[in-house]
């Protein structure tokens, strides 16, 4: 037996009673504000992608406290940068200080020699470059004769010379200096 069938055995229903409810009434109010309800019309109503969850940045406020660790971070690199360009100015300071004074004493020392020392020491110098040189080229031409001259002796050689070279540079700067300082 279905339903129908058990129904319609039953006592009738009035129409009143078969009708359908009548649906709620809404009260008109027009004291009531409507302004601080959502319309779903305006752009504040936002979907989410379907990929939200693996975002890294889901919500503005993530956003902007990304936004202001970078920063602090820039500006703390910043500092650090600053710091380090005053330390490393600082410590050429004192080289040059001190790099200064090794220049002064040197011109003093040079300076408080006589010009027959000085003479000296120049023709001392004289002497021994020539010397130096001499043997240098005397050991180069007897390996050249003993066909055992290589390019690693021409570097040897060509090193001791630069070496002397520059050494030669120095002594001859403070001894001029030195006699400036001592005419003046």
């Amino acid at each position: 037996m279905s339903y129908a069938e058990i129904a319609a055995k039953g006592p009738k229903q009035t129409p009143e009673e078969a009708a359908a409810p009548l649906p709620p009434q809404i009260e008109v109010d027009e004291s009531t504000s409507t302004s601080s309800l959502i319309d779903v019309d305006t752009p504040s109503v936002h979907t989410v992608p379907s990929d939200f969850q693996e975002q890294e940045i889901q919500t503005e406020t993530q956003a902007t406290r990304v936004e202001q660790e970078e920063q602090a971070a820039k500006e703390e690199a910043e500092r650090a940068k600053a710091k380090a360009r005053a330390e490393a100015d600082l410590a050429k300071k004192k080289a040059k200080s001190k790099a200064k004074k090794a220049d002064n004493w040197l011109t003093k020392q040079f300076a408080g020699l006589s010009d027959g020392t000085t003479g000296a020491l120049a023709a001392v110098n004289l002497f021994a470059v020539v010397g130096l040189s001499g043997w240098l080229g005397y050991r180069a031409w007897g390996l050249y004769d003993r066909r055992q001259f290589t390019w690693q002796h021409a570097g040897r050689g060509a090193g001791i010379l630069a070496a002397v070279a520059v050494f030669e540079s120095v002594f001859s700067r403070y001894l001029a200096k030195g006699k400036q300082a001592k005419d003046q």
